[in-house]
Formats: structure tokens, sequence, C-alpha cells
């Protein structure tokens, strides 16, 4: 194909997986609430645990030691007072471990009552514009109809790559599309349910260590998770990369492993720029499953080269036994 042909093949393709995408984002439109509520899930389950570990503790301590400084307070009282009523010390003793044990189940009962209903007002995500809001929803919407369609992108893409290839190469084009499309939603969906809730929890431990409050906007928070999301599902597009530059003979497979080292430094310089927050625990997040997926593609050239291979001595032993046969 020239120039212009595989600048009309680009133009066809993109238009074709735009339109797919907007149809993505019209139903997820439609779910947009649920989809919303679906990502706001691991800071919900992040701050409850959090709850669970520090402040329910907390919350018991001060409370306990409101009872006790009552009672100590009580019974000295009690024994500097000559008109104090005259009351055994054991019932004061009692009467304060009631009173400790229904201080913690009432905590403990409160807490109970506001998991099943959600955040408190002052741990809800808030919002710092009038559109923020809105803005958000519709990022949600655009993502979620990204990875609603990612088939048909994915379908699309490699279209346009396989007007370039020879029909011997389109053959790969076939598994190349569920293949990438399970890696995108896979990699998408480990961030959300794997490393988002340890990052979470990380930068929420951070703000505790620094003394400072953890008041997240809607926005922020949806552009973060969004963004990692994305990076993550075209980052789990390595091996297929790694194939096809194995496949093509673009790169051999000694190659790959003699240059490791450099693969680890680059590939740590992308998770580095990649990921949108500036902390060194997002980009080794993003960095350990990069280079394992490197290591996969590897994996998966050394089978496909075996496998052909194989083929290639089935065929020239059949290619013998027939001329042996012609010759007979």
């Amino acid at each position: 194909m020239s120039l212009g042909d595989h600048l009309e093949e680009l133009r066809v393709r993109l238009i074709l997986a735009i339109l797919g995408l907007f149809l993505g984002m019209i139903v997820s439109l439609i779910f947009g609430t649920k989809i919303l509520k679906f990502i706001e899930d691991p800071y919900i389950w992040t701050v409850r645990e959090r709850h669970v570990r520090i402040e329910i503790p907390k919350m018991k301590s001060e409370t306990g030691a409101f009872v006790e400084l009552f009672f100590k307070n009580l019974t000295e009282h009690l024994a500097s007072d000559p008109n104090a009523p005259d009351i055994d010390p054991k019932l004061v003793a009692f009467i304060q471990n009631v009173s400790s044990e229904t201080v913690n189940a009432w905590v403990d009962q409160t807490q109970a009552a506001s998991g099943g209903q959600g955040l408190s007002p002052q741990d809800r995500l808030i919002i710092l514009s009038p559109a923020e809001a809105f803005i958000a929803y519709m990022k949600v919407s655009l993502i979620a109809g990204l990875i609603l369609t990612s088939p048909w992108v994915f379908y699309q893409i490699w279209m346009f790559i396989a007007a370039g290839l020879y029909e011997s190469e389109r053959k790969y084009v076939r598994t190349a599309v569920p293949f990438s499309t399970t890696l995108f939603v896979t990699g998408a969906l480990f961030f959300l349910f794997v490393i988002a809730p340890v990052t979470l929890r990380f930068f929420l431990g951070f703000s505790d260590i620094v003394g400072v409050a953890s008041n997240w906007t809607l926005s922020k928070y949806i552009s973060f998770i969004t963004i990692m999301m994305l990076v993550f599902g075209i980052a789990f597009q390595t091996p297929i990369a790694v194939f096809i530059l194995v496949r093509t003979g673009l790169v051999s497979i000694g190659t790959l492993r003699s240059i490791r080292k450099y693969v680890l430094l680059g590939l740590a310089f992308v998770s580095a720029v990649a990921t949108p927050s500036p902390d060194p625990f997002s980009m080794c997040a993003l960095l350990i499953p990069l280079y394992g997926l490197y290591e996969l593609g590897i994996i998966l050239s050394i089978f496909a080269e075996k496998k052909a291979k194989a083929r290639k001595q089935q065929a020239a032993a059949g290619t013998a036994t027939t001329n042996s046969a012609s010759a007979d």
C-alpha cells in the first residue's frame, strides 16, 4: 500500500473506533451512577478499613479514658467529702466496668450502623466547584465506554496494522485482538481491585504520619483512578509487543534476554512518567507487573519459536518421505 492508502486506512479505522467508543459512552452514561459507585468502592473499602484499624481503637481509648477519669474523681470525692453518701467501693468498680463495656458496645454499634449506610459526611469525597460532579460523571462514562468497547477499538487498531502485513503474518491479528482486549481489561481491573486499595491505604497512612487531614476531591480521585486504569491497561499490552517484535524478526529472543537490565531501567523511567502521582509506591506498582509481562512475552515467543521449528521439521520429514517414495 502507498502512503496515501495507509493514511486513508488510518482515517477509516479511526472513524470506526470513535463511533464505537461513542456508542459505548452512551451506554455508560445510562449506568453512570453505578459505574461511579463501582470506581469509588476502593476508596470506601480503604476508609472503612482505616476506621476499623485506627479510628475505632482511638474512640474506645478516648471514651475509656473519660470513663476512668470520671470514676477516679468520683472515688476521690467520696473518700474526701465527709458529707458524701456511704457507697461500697466494689459497687463503684462494678458500675465503672459496666460503663466501660457500654461505651465500647456503643462505639461498635455506631460503626456497624454507619458501615451499612456508607461513609460519614467528613469522610466522603468532596467537590470544590459547581460542575465538578458533572465532569467526573462524564469522565467515568468515557473511560467505562472505552473499556466496554475495547474489543471493537482493538479490532480497528489491529486491522490497520494488518493492512501493512503479509498474508502469512495476518494470522497473528486474529489471535492478537482477543488477547489485547483480555490484557487491557485485566490490567484496568488489576489496578482497581489490587493496586488501588494498597495505594490509597499508603496515601492515607502517610497523611496520618505527617499529621494532615485527607480531604480528597471527587475530580482528583476520579482522575487518578481512571488514568491509572488506562495506564495499566495499555501497559499490559507488553507481551504482545514483545511477541510481535520477535515474530517479525526485528528482535531475537537472545537479544531480549541480554538487554534485561536496560529494559528494567527503561520500564522504570516509563513507570515514573506514566504514573500521575510522583511517588515511588505507584511507580513500583506499575514497574513490577510491566517487567513480569516483559518476561511473559519472552516465554510466549520461546513457545511460538519451538512450535514453528517443530512444524518445519515435520514438513521437512514429510517432504523427505515423499521424495523417497517417488524414487522407489
